[in-house]
Order: structure tokens, then C-alpha cells, then sequence
């Protein structure tokens, strides 16, 4: 034994002298009792020792061996530890196979206690020099959480071969130490090393893991030259690196070049191909896999379910969580929270309660949060605190995403409330808790508590920087949010899109001098976000709001994409400018853009027809606030605009129609009659209703109720049979349209013979499979129609087209053109 092996195996001893540890006590750490998982499956049970009853010369160091890693093998590794035990205490001879394999062992136990031991054995009896022992060595210590005790062995091998190399570079990769795991593969190339696949694979996981996609692109050369571009786990590791580093072509053509792929790789591709945001190719991918016949696992469910979430696909996922049940994998925790992530997402509260109920035993922190977080999604904040309350009384303590997410309802739960068990659960100097109890604080107007916790982070991230920002720019105080910016600088942080955001926000108030702007504008132009949707529309805010609306012009117009907040800005703007009818353009190009509107648009709308004196502008205006009222049954809302209609267009039918249906449809039948008998005394006259159709040069013209056609039986029963496919399909008739005070049955009847659906109906049976339907309505056409005409465009594979009064509805494929507002 050399001088440098001795003094390891002195070192070795002396640390095990103090412990109370032995080969003995090696022994009782492997009894059944300590290991009662593997008697319940009767390992022990039933099996006894061979070598218990075996007198010692019967023995031979093949048979024990053999014994010993068919143990191994067969994954019996407690049995194989008392086997191995057995054979010591007999003083059976060893070799370096046996030490290498319970090294092994060690490692899957990851008992490092009982590991020394055998290193001093293997030092002991001169095994240590073996390449095989040695690898098992590195192996058992880096799973034991020793990489230094790995390194040492490594350092002090006389012969290493490639799995030896491989062995050290996986400890790296496993314990994140991926720089180390590079410059180790560089050495070994240096020192003539032929990389062998798992190496290949190891070092690709480590580049993945540090974004070093570049050096990666040169291994992925060295794995050509080396031949293996066709293995299936090198394959695997490319495909990770790749969709980790965002080069998701890459990764597709690593995917599609491969000659077997297994559960990982699909999984892998499909799971990239999520992180780069794309769904739709994600989703086409796994229809492709379960063609293909590969076994679903675990980590694709959770994959598709994320997509299913992301697009709001609530089919598909009913049609996997009955996938899930019938395999049996739906009590996975796991399954079931990314089950209740994608019913929430498509507002499937009901559905999303009915699985948290059903997890009786196994609802943990993360179940309770996604419950929590789907209804402040849904709007929900009353519900959410009650879920959050009772998850109090179970006894489940909260964490940090928990306490994140239910500091966004700080207008139903005080955030001070919250605060209170933050620093109780140690979580106040949390980075994500800090500023999500900021922000709270932020929204209420707190900014002296705001402040106290922003100082009391420890950590803070650019999140936590532009929260306060926000708060100052919410606040009015520009000063203090320029003070800020600046302190974010001094330490290093880079402002983000959203940094950006809210310091032009600062410079949009009061206070701040158009100056201030200007400068930051510049910030933003050499730091290339000016693309950024939130700092473009935050300079056409800032402009607008300051008086330089050319120049929140000139930003507007090169927006690729506009928000809600671009648009409202622009026509505040105008309108505070006097230039109303430039306003009402910018609303009539947001209109035919489908934006969805909101309170600031119609009040931005509301001001430039005053300021213009534009009568009939304005009474549109308040039609469409009038017509939106029915859809939201906004009651108030409709009386206010209802009235401001008649103030503008008292000889107008369609102000008191629309007002008379926003009755009905709240079922104030007295309150409606008031505004019919209005009418009568005022003489206005109702426009009737009527829907045409023209086929082969010819117009078709149909009331409701019409039975004056030919062929209306043959319409009446077209429309019959759609109603029985439609219920297939999931639809309900909304009884809110039929403005009468009948029963059910008899409002579907009136639903059925709405002069619009006759001349659908008309145009079915008239056409070709196939045919374009143009429909012409010379009044508004009835929400519950629009719905009808979406189901047939999709069941009889047609595009319709219908122009009502207010505007083009284009049907095709179960979808409208108009997004949901007309």
C-alpha cells in the first residue's frame, strides 16, 4: 500500500472512530424492520439466506458472487446488503465485482454512512485501484450529497475509462454544478477520452441546464462525428438542450431525424414545443403520438393538460381526465392539479370544485392554491378566500405561491391580515411574497407599507423593483420613481419591459414634466423595448396625457399590436383635444378590429361627441352601451343609457326596443310594458322585423312565425333536426331572448320561428352542400340566433354571413367574425 492510499485510509478510519458505526450496526440498518416496504412485498418474508445453512467450505466465491448480483438485478437491494453482510462476517473472499456492486447499492440507499465503510474495505484490501470500484465510488458519493469525497476518488484513480469520466461529469449535472460539468468534459477531451453516448447525453443535459446553447452546437457536431445522431437518449438530451435555449426548429428536426423515438422523446418535443409557446403544434404532435401506440405517461398528461389550459380547450380535457379514469391515474396529485388548472382557465368553476372535493386524503398545498388561484382568475375573490379560510382550518400551511396569489384579492382580504401570518411562516423576506404584499399594499393607496416591505426583501428581482415604481406612478410621486430607477441602476438590476412601463406611467402624471418623458423615451429606444406592447402603449398614454398627442400618434401608428390601453389613450386623447370626430375614427377602426371595449372607451367616446357637438354620433354610442347592457344584463347601466337615447332620438324605435328587451330579459315585465306604452304615446312606430335571402337572382323574404313559404314544413323540420344535433353539441337555447311571458316550451317555439333562422333554414335546403348563405336583417340579429348559426356553420360545414343592422357576422366553423360583440 503506497504512502498517499494509506494516508486516505487512516483518514478514512479516523472519522469513523468516533461513530458509534460497525459492520454490525451496518447489518440492523437492513433488517426488515427498517425496511418495511420491501417485507410487505415479501423480499423478506419468505426468502432465507442460502449461505445461513451452508457449511463455509461448500462455499465458493463464484456462488456468493452470482447470489449477489442476481440480488442486485433484480432490484432486491436491502436482501443484497445482508447477502453481502453474510459473506463478511463468514470472511468469504471478495472481489473487486462484489465491492463494485454493493457500492451500487449505496448509492440507490443513498447511505453514505454505510458507504465509507465499504471505501475503507476497498482501500483495505487493495480494491481501490480498480476502475470498476473506483466508478462505483464516484457514483455512490455523488448520490450521497459528497461531491467533494467524488472528486477526490476521481482525482486519486490511476487508470479512468470513459464511464468513469461519465460517472463524475453526471455527479456535476446532478448536484447543478454545470460549469464544472463542462470544463470536466473539455479535460477529458484534452486528455484523448472517446466520449461515449451517456457521456454525450450528460454534458447536453449540463449545457441545456446553462443556457450555453452555442457550445452545445458544437458538441452536437461531435455526436455526428462519433455516430451517435440516430441514439435514442442522445437524441433525447439534443432535444431538451434545444427547446431549453428556445431553438425549437432545431429540436423539431433532431425530433423528426430520429429513427426510434421512445416516451421521452415525445414527451420531450411535446413539452419543448409548450415552452415555446406553441400549443396548437404541441397538441397536433400528441394526437400524432397516441397514433403512433407509444404509452402515455404521467409527464404528457400534465403537458397536454397545460395546453388545454392555455387555449381554453375544455373537450379535450374531459375527454383525458375519462382517459385518466379509466387508466387509473386520475388520483395522481399532480394530474388531478393540472386538471383543475385547465377547468379553470375555461371558467369551468363547477367542474374545477367538484375534482377538489372528489381528493379526499390527498389535497396538499398546491392543490388548495390552484383552487384558490382559479377563482380569482374567474373573478371570484369571495370564493377564494373561503377556499383560502378553509385551508386554514385543515391544518394545511400555506407557501409562497399560496400566499402570492391570495394577496391579489386585498379588496375582500386585507393584506395586513396576511401580512401577519407572513412573518409568523417566516415568508416575509420571500422575493415573490414580498411583492405580491407590496403590490397589495400598493393598489390600496398604502404606500408607507408599501415601502416597509420593499425594505424589508432581502433579495429584490426587477419584479419587485417595478412594483414599487408602480406604486410611486400610481401615487403621483414622479420624484420618488425617478429616485428609484435610478437606485436599480446603482445596483446592477437591468430594467425590464414592464420597469420601463411603469416609470412612463410616473411621467404620465400631473406632475411630471413632459421632459421627464422624453428621456426615458430615449432609455427605451437604445434598450430596443419600444417594441414591447406594455412601454408602447404606456408612451402613447404618456403623450396623450401630457398634450402631445401628434406624438402618441406617430407612436400608435407603429405599434404591430395594440391593447385596450392604446386605443382608450388615443381616443381620450383626441377628445380632450377637440378633435372628436378623429376620436370617433379611432373608435370605428377599433370596432372593426373586434376589440373588446370597456367603461374608459365609451366615456373617451362620450366626450368627443360632446365636445363636437355631435348629436348622432353620440346617440350610436349610447345604442351600442344600450345593446351591450342586454348581453351583460347590466340593468343601471341600460336605464342611464336608455334614457340619454331618448334624450337624443326620441322619434328612434330601436332606443325603445332595446330598452324593452333589457326588461324582459331581467324579467321586469312591468317596467317593460312602461316603455311600450311610451311609445304609443309618443307615436313612435317599431320597425317589424324581417330577414331575406337571395338564391339564384331571387330574394326570399321571411317575419317571425312565417309559415306563408311553400316550404315551411321542410324549413320548420331543416331546423327540427339541427336542434337535436345541436343539443349533441352542448346547446342550450336562451330563453332570455323570447321577450314574452310563456312557458319554456312555448319560448323555444318563438325561438325556432325567428325570421333570421327561417331564412338559415330556407338557404339549407335550397343550396348545395357546401354553399356560401348570405343573410340580410334589417334589425339587430337575436343573440340566441347567433349562437344557432355557429353551431350550424359547424355542423353543416357551411359559411354564413348575416348583416343585421348593426354590422357583418361572419359564421364558419362554430365561430363568429365579430368576437362576441355587436
Amino acid at each position: 500500500m503506497n504512502l498517499q492510499k494509506l494516508k486516505s485510509f487512516r483518514k478514512l478510519q479516523t472519522s469513523y472512530n468516533n461513530q458509534s458505526y460497525s459492520l454490525q450496526c451496518f447489518a440492523s440498518t437492513t433488517e426488515p424492520k427498517a425496511h418495511s416496504d420491501f417485507s410487505e412485498h415479501g423480499v423478506f418474508r419468505d426468502a432465507l439466506d442460502p449461505l445461513d445453512g451452508m457449511p463455509q467450505r461448500d462455499i465458493d466465491a463464484s456462488n456468493h458472487n452470482h447470489l449477489l448480483f442476481e440480488y442486485a438485478r433484480t432490484n432486491n437491494n436491502a436482501q443484497a446488503l445482508q447477502h453481502f453482510l453474510r459473506i463478511r462476517r463468514l470472511g468469504l473472499p471478495v472481489n473487486g465485482a462484489s465491492f463494485s456492486c454493493v457500492l451500487k447499492i449505496c448509492g440507490s440507499f443513498s447511505d453514505q454512512i454505510i458507504g465509507k465503510q465499504i471505501h475503507c474495505d476497498c482501500i483495505k484490501y487493495g480494491f481501490v485501484e480498480d476502475v470498476s470500484v473506483g466508478t462505483s465510488l464516484i457514483d455512490m458519493y455523488t448520490k450521497t450529497e459528497s461531491i467533494s469525497m467524488a472528486e477526490k476518488v476521481f482525482d486519486e484513480m490511476p487508470d479512468r475509462n470513459v464511464v468513469s469520466w461519465t460517472s463524475m461529469l453526471t455527479g456535476y449535472s446532478l448536484k447543478g454544478l454545470h460549469d464544472q460539468a463542462i470544463d470536466l468534459f473539455l479535460q477529458m477531451q484534452t486528455e484523448g477520452i472517446k466520449p461515449n453516448p451517456f457521456t454525450f447525453a450528460t454534458v447536453l443535459g449540463a449545457l441545456a441546464d446553462n443556457g450555453a446553447v452555442v457550445k452545445g452546437m458544437q458538441v452536437h457536431t461531435m455526436v455526428i462525428k462519433f455516430g451517435f445522431e440516430k441514439t435514442t437518449y442522445v437524441c433525447n438530451s439534443l432535444i431538451s438542450m434545444y427547446s431549453k435555449s428556445g431553438m425549437i426548429r432545431c429540436a423539431r428536426e433532431v425530433f423528426d431525424y430520429m429513427e426510434v423515438r421512445d416516451a421521452v422523446s415525445w414527451n420531450g418535443m411535446i413539452s419543448g414545443l409548450v415552452k415555446n409557446l406553441q400549443d396548437l403544434p404541441a397538441l397536433d404532435l400528441f394526437l400524432k403520438m397516441r397514433l403512433s401506440g407509444v404509452k402515455l405517461t404521467q409527464p404528457i398528461f400534465v403537458t397536454i393538460l397545460k395546453v388545454c389550459a392555455n387555449i381554453k380547450e375544455i373537450r379535450l380535457s374531459k375527454q383525458l381526465h375519462s382517459i385518466l379514469w379509466k387508466n387509473g391515474m386520475e388520483s395522481d396529485p399532480n394530474l388531478r392539479t393540472a386538471l383543475m388548472v385547465s377547468y379553470t382557465k375555461s371558467s369551468e368553476m363547477n367542474d374545477t370544485l367538484k375534482l377538489f372535493n372528489s381528493m379526499s386524503g390527498i389535497k396538499n398545498v398546491v392543490t388548495w392554491t390552484a383552487m384558490i388561484g382559479g377563482y380569482i382568475k374567474n373573478g371570484d375573490m369571495k370564493k377564494a378566500v373561503n377556499i383560502f379560510q378553509q385551508m386554514r382550518k385543515q391544518n394545511v400551511w400555506a407557501n409562497e405561491f399560496t400566499y402570492s396569489t391570495i394577496l391579489t384579492s386585498h379588496h375582500i382580504l386585507s393584506p395586513s391580515q396576511i401580512h401577519a401570518e407572513v412573518i409568523k411562516t417566516n415568508y416575509e423576506s420571500s422575493t415573490s411574497v414580498g411583492t405580491a404584499l407590496l403590490d397589495a399594499y400598493t393598489k390600496l393607496g398604502n404606500m408607507n407599507d408599501s415601502i416597509k416591505v420593499f425594505d424589508s426583501i432581502q433579495e429584490k428581482d426587477i419584479v419587485t423593483w417595478s412594483a414599487i415604481l408602480s406604486g410611486y406612478a400610481q401615487s403621483g410621486d414622479i420624484d420618488e420613481a425617478i429616485r428609484v430607477f435610478l437606485e436599480l441602476q446603482n445596483n446592477k438590476i437591468t430594467p425590464n419591459e414592464y420597469t420601463f412601463s411603469s416609470i412612463l406611467n410616473a411621467c404620465a402624471t400631473p406632475n411630471a414634466a413632459i421632459e421627464h418623458g422624453k428621456q426615458f423615451h430615449g432609455r427605451v429606444l437604445k434598450s430596443g423595448y419600444e417594441i414591447a406592447l406594455c412601454v408602447s402603449s404606456a408612451l402613447v398614454t404618456m403623450y396623450a396625457k401630457k398634450g402631445n398627442i401628434e406624438s402618441a400618434n406617430k407612436v400608435f401608428e407603429k405599434q404591430s399590436e395594440k391593447d385596450l390601453v392604446s386605443w382608450n389613450s388615443m381616443i381620450s386623447g383626441y377628445a380632450q383635444h377637440g378633435y372628436g370626430k378623429k376620436a370617433l375614427e379611432i373608435f370605428e377602426e377599433m370596432r372593426k378590429e373586434n376589440i373588446k371595449m370597456d367603461d374608459i372607451t365609451f366615456i373617451g367616446v362620450i366626450s368627443a361627441c360632446t365636445h363636437a357637438g355631435l348629436v348622432n354620433e353620440g346617440a350610436t354610442i349610447w345604442r351600442s352601451i344600450l345593446a351591450s347592457c342586454r348581453v351583460h344584463k347590466n340593468l343601471e347601466l341600460g336605464k342611464v343609457a336608455g334614457d340619454k337615447l331618448m334624450e337624443l332620438s326620441p322619434q328612434d324605435s330601436a332606443s325603445y326596443v332595446l330598452l324593452s328587451n333589457l326588461y324582459a330579459t331581467s324579467g321586469d315585465w312591468k317596467e317593460r310594458e312602461k316603455v311600450r306604452k311610451m311609445m304609443d304615446e309618443r307615436n313612435v312606430k317599431k320597425e317589424a322585423g324581417s330577414s331575406w335571402i337571395e338564391i339564384k337572382n331571387k330574394t326570399y323574404w321571411f317575419v317571425a312565425g312565417d309559415v306563408s313559404h311553400p316550404l315551411s314544413d321542410l324549413i320548420y323540420g331543416k331546423l327540427r333536426e339541427l336542434g337535436l344535433k345541436m343539443r349533441d353539441e352542448g346547446y342550450v337555447a336562451d330563453m332570455s331572448y323570447v321577450l314574452h311571458d310563456v312557458e319554456d316550451e312555448g319560448k323555444e317555439e318563438i325561438l325556432n320561428g325567428h325570421s333570421e333562422r327561417l331564412a338559415v333554414g330556407f338557404g339549407l335546403i335550397a343550396t348545395g352542400r357546401g354553399v356560401l348563405l348570405q343573410i340580410m336583417k334589417n334589425l339587430r340579429v337575436c343573440g340566441d340566433c347567433h349562437t344557432v348559426f355557429k353551431f350550424i356553420s359547424k355542423i353543416e360545414e357551411r359559411e354564413i354571413i348575416v348583416r343585421d343592422s348593426i354590422r357583418f357576422h361572419h359564421f364558419k366553423d362554430g365561430e363568429c367574425s365579430c368576437g362576441e360583440y355587436w
